[in-house]
């Protein structure tokens, strides 16, 4: 055991080194199946002992000096930085705080090293200094080109920076004042200097049409053009696809098939058939998923794209694939009327949603319609066919009997969901933003949500009977002491909850909320409190879904993950075995988990942009909003038709000296007897824009509701 230990320090210790997790430390150390045990109890030890740490991700590490930690730097709009350790389990996460004039060159989203000054207490968080910045989380920033003084500067865009940073002479690369530009760091900001940073592209005037997209592209380092060999790859797997050589597929074009997709959908991966035995009550479902590996064999021009970046790029009027439009959009795309290629997960139920019998094959298809989520619905509101053939119209009406079915099995075992308002921005003919609004989330959605989340389970169950490893979508169990604070949240809110949380009780909340004025904030803050869905070969569960085995294989035209599962069933299917590295897996599971953090960052702050943009030139504009967020400076509103949120400051409120009250989530008027609460109704106006800061204003037109009795 004491051998064992060394062993794994010695290693760790290597100057070239990189933070590994365990199962690939072990295969790197040749550690054997019977010595498995051993090597995990070596290594509690030594991280209990303080000899090692878990860092991020879990991978192993040697920790940094006595009374340092290492952690993610954010800096707030006042210069003030907080920093959150990496996650230990079994360990309290607090965020250590770090006064502006200690935090060095650190730049919001750096890993970097922080020594300890004091430590927490009732009073506040534990403070400290940044010693180091470990890992830099961007070099290239994007905003708005200025001159001063005979200097040329950039405004970064977003809270990043306090100060402008100085880029060189003014006019380099023809930048001119108001520009949107890109530049590359060489000296990051600090309190005493404004950094330096070198220009290395002009994106256009500010606010001419495309620009903000493209700001947000290069701010997130988005890859927006494909290699040439991969093009030509497409243009060469085009030439050879013949859909009428269905050799080694099995032949479903004559059954009835259709896809229902949203109206502004882009690609078509899935489709669905289903038949029904009135004698038995049995249903067989049949879900085909476009076979985008069938154009991109491994190690090819194609695989080498799409597994750089991971997944498609979902931005308002624009998407970024994750393979050529001529394989995403023609070849692998489920047109109805067109002959595909299909990977087909075939799974018998009986009347009351219990698996009988669960197949896969390698097929192809002919879809018969194409509906939008809109028309389903209408059709299933009517209850009658309308102008669909009547066989159509009974296919929806069996798929909606068996997706209720199975909605409540998964309600039964405690699966959890959450009411994450989705935003969509409407346009005019000439694309110029209209609005926006809330994406509805009605049955004709929860149709295919439960038909795609009973494929992806079918697949991971298949995968982990054959004891291979592959890479499962992953969500951790909540941290217990994250789940008691948001317990005392929602009792703070009135709902009654047990300390100890389970997956039933915040089932329970979540469905108690889910028509109240407060569902949003109650649903952000146990989004808040959970632990991010991540991508793994690690034999976890998928917390919120209740599901033992998951993975993802519904959509690899837009998830590389996706494709790496079908390729292990493909394999399955082919020759009686599937194979896969664990290791190999579990760096490509970091590297997709990432670019899906980017991808999904990105399209939020162009959503985000296109909406300032769109109220700046409103500023008056009132709409109905909820209070989503109290805090001692003011409160948060979320409009409730329009999909804007922004701040009521604190100093605006009418009438009276308002005060925080943690307790109960209000600002409290000192001498009316009036708050503002969280969940409240009032209505707002909107007063200020601040593009370059991505921040909205605005002012509140409602009163505060009465408090009966005196203040405390």
């Amino acid at each position: 055991m004491a051998n064992l230990a060394e062993q794994i320090i010695a290693y760790v210790s290597r100057k070239n080194y990189a933070p590994l997790k365990a199962k690939v430390l072990a295969g790197k150390l040749g550690i054997t199946t019977p010595q498995l045990k051993d090597f995990k109890r070596a290594l509690r030890t030594l991280v209990r002992e303080g000899r090692l740490e878990l860092g991020k991700n879990h991978t192993i590490r040697r920790p940094p000096d006595a009374g340092s930690l290492t952690g993610t730097f954010r800096r707030t709009t006042s210069g003030l930085g907080y920093v959150r350790p990496v996650a230990v389990e079994g360990r309290p996460v607090t965020e250590i705080r770090i006064a502006e004039e200690r935090t060095g060159d650190a730049s919001t989203g750096d890993v970097v090293l922080v020594r300890l000054l004091s430590r927490g207490s009732a009073d506040g968080p534990p403070n400290g200094v940044v010693v180091k910045v470990l890992e830099r989380a961007t070099r290239q920033f994007v905003g708005t080109y200025f001159e001063r003084d005979g200097d040329g500067l950039v405004r970064v865009d977003g809270n990043v920076f306090a100060h402008s940073v100085r880029v060189g002479d003014p006019g380099a690369k023809g930048a001119r004042p108001n520009d949107k530009v890109v530049f590359e760091m060489v000296r990051f900001p600090t309190i005493e200097s404004r950094g330096e940073g070198v220009l290395t592209e002009v994106l256009g005037p500010h606010g001419q049409p495309g620009v903000d997209t493209l700001s947000v592209i290069r701010a997130y380092n988005l890859p927006d053009a494909f290699a040439d060999d991969a093009l030509q790859e497409a243009r060469l797997a085009a030439d050879a696809f013949d859909e009428g050589d269905l050799a080694g597929r099995h032949d479903f074009t004559r059954d009835l098939v259709i896809t229902i997709d949203p109206v502004d959908a882009r690609d078509f991966d899935d489709a669905i058939g289903l038949t029904h035995d009135p004698a038995t009550g049995h249903y067989e479902l049949h879900v085909h998923i476009a076979d985008v590996g069938h154009f991109a064999p491994p190690g090819g021009a194609l695989d080498r794209e799409a597994r750089k970046r991971a997944t498609s790029v979902y931005l308002p009027q624009r998407v970024i694939p994750m393979f050529p439009e001529l394989i995403s959009n023609h070849l692998a795309s489920l047109q109805p009327e067109r002959v595909r290629f299909v990977k087909t997960a075939i799974i018998g139920y009986t009347a009351d949603g219990t698996i009988t019998h669960t197949r896969f094959a390698e097929g192809a298809i002919r879809s018969r319609r194409r509906f939008t989520y809109e028309q389903v619905m209408a059709l299933l509101d009517a209850n009658a066919p309308g102008d669909e053939a009547p066989e159509i119209f009974a296919l929806l009406c069996r798929m909606r009997d068996l997706a209720l079915i199975l909605r409540g099995r998964r309600r039964e075992r405690g699966s959890l969901e959450l009411s994450i308002p989705e935003v969509q921005l409407t346009y005019d003919a000439e694309g110029r933003l209209t609005g926006g609004h809330f994406r509805t989330h009605d049955l004709s959605h929860q149709i295919i949500e439960e038909f795609m989340l009973a494929a992806n389970e079918a697949v991971a169950a298949k995968l982990d009977a054959l004891k291979v490893p592959f890479l499962r979508r992953v969500h951790p169990a909540p941290d217990p002491l994250r789940m008691r604070s948001f317990s005392d949240f929602a009792r703070s809110l009135g709902y009654k909850m047990k300390t100890d949380v389970d997956r039933f009780s915040l089932q329970r909340i979540l469905e108690a909320s889910a028509d109240k004025p407060e569902r949003y904030a109650l649903h952000y803050a146990l989004l808040r409190a959970m632990k991010q869905a991540i991508y793994s070969p690690t034999d976890e569960e998928h917390y919120a879904l209740a599901s033992t085995d998951y993975c993802h294989f519904t959509s690899p035209i837009r998830r590389y993950p996706d494709l790496v599962v079908h390729r292990q069933l493909a394999q399955w299917l082919r020759t009686g075995r599937a194979g896969g590295d664990f290791a190999e897996l579990a760096t490509l599971g970091e590297h997709c988990s990432k670019m899906e953090r980017r991808a999904e960052a990105a399209e939020r702050e162009l959503v985000k942009v296109k909406l300032l943009t769109y109220l700046a030139e409103r500023l008056g504009l009132q709409v109905d909003a909820i209070i989503t967020g109290v805090a001692d400076y003011g409160f948060f509103a979320q409009g409730e038709a329009l999909p804007i949120e922004g701040l009521v400051h604190v100093s605006t409120l009418p009438d009276d000296y308002y005060y925080f009250e943690e307790d109960t989530h209000s600002l409290l008027g000192q001498r009316t007897r009036r708050s503002y609460q969280l969940g409240d109704k009032v209505r707002v106006e909107v007063v200020r824009v601040d593009l370059n800061r991505r921040q909205l204003d605005l002012r509140v037109l409602t009163r505060g509701k009465p408090q009966p009795g005196p203040f405390n």
